[in-house]
């Protein structure tokens, strides 16, 4: 979900040439989400749609919502017969209760208002229905061996990442409540070209098309330490450095994490 929808507006134009629906990350979510084959989900800051569509086609019945035209559209393009909505987390167009599931994928971060985004995806979820968040924690990134390389970006990104304190405090006020987290390590083979996509091949983040496709180097990236950092990092490559540098960050907090809440039955 983005707040800033001109800028995203302008990154939604080659959006999908990078930022793919990778295979493993939407088994895990369809599991972590499914309640009802027969139910209604909801992708909250869906963007283009690619896990939108692709859950879609497993079986489940989405609905997707953003803030972005330019996503839409590309999204209506796509797909067709999924029910594309322009909206934010804080204000769904959905009635109370009617969807039995909602996906929350990489956008938290975004939102203006984490307490409003929650609430408001509460009070359209069903009881016993399911909200799975796909993010990543501070401290999470903050282990990114990208920080060696471009500092003041990932201390940027870091700024605007809610903390697991922030998250649970955001859930209060609602019926949600966290019944699993599951860190997730970037594979070699991922799909989608998010911030750490490169991990395990430093080389991907000289591709311009990637780095456009990626929030913290399109708007939150000094362009200055983006050409330095790169530039330091072309050379670590063909040194091999860069493997010294990558170990230095190797953790066993994962890279990013699922976080499955339920609705409760019962109100509080």
């Amino acid at each position: 979900m983005n707040t800033q929808t001109p800028t995203y507006n302008t990154i939604g134009i080659d959006y999908d040439s990078t930022r793919k629906a990778d295979g493993f990350l939407a088994s895990e979510m369809y599991q972590f989400i499914k309640t009802d084959p027969n139910g209604i989900y909801l992708d909250v800051g869906c963007g283009t749609g690619n896990y939108t569509s692709t859950l879609n086609g497993m079986g489940l019945r989405f609905i997707g919502v953003d803030p972005s035209e330019a996503m839409l559209d590309k999204a209506r393009i796509k797909n067709s017969s999924i029910e594309w909505k322009l909206g934010t987390a804080e204000h769904i167009q959905q009635d109370n209760e009617s969807v039995d599931g909602v996906l929350v994928s990489l956008t938290i971060h975004h939102w203006k208002n984490l307490s409003k985004g929650f609430k408001e995806i509460d009070r359209v979820l069903k009881k016993n229905g399911k909200m799975v968040l796909f993010t990543t924690l501070p401290e999470q990134t903050n282990n990114y061996w990208l920080k060696y390389y471009f500092p003041t970006m990932i201390d940027d990104s870091i700024s605007v990442l809610p903390s697991m304190e922030k998250i649970k405090y955001a859930l209060k006020n609602t019926e949600l409540e966290i019944v699993e987290q599951e860190p997730y390590f970037v594979k070699p083979d991922l799909e989608d070209h998010f911030l750490y996509c490169g991990k395990h091949d430093p080389t991907l983040y000289f591709r311009e098309e990637i780095r456009n496709g990626i929030s913290s180097f399109s708007l939150l990236a000094n362009q200055k330490e983006v050409e330095s950092g790169l530039a330091i990092l072309k050379a670590d490559v063909e040194s091999r450095k860069v493997k010294e540098v990558m170990r230095r960050y190797e953790n066993d907090l994962g890279d990013y994490l699922f976080i499955t809440c339920q609705k409760n039955e019962y109100e509080r």
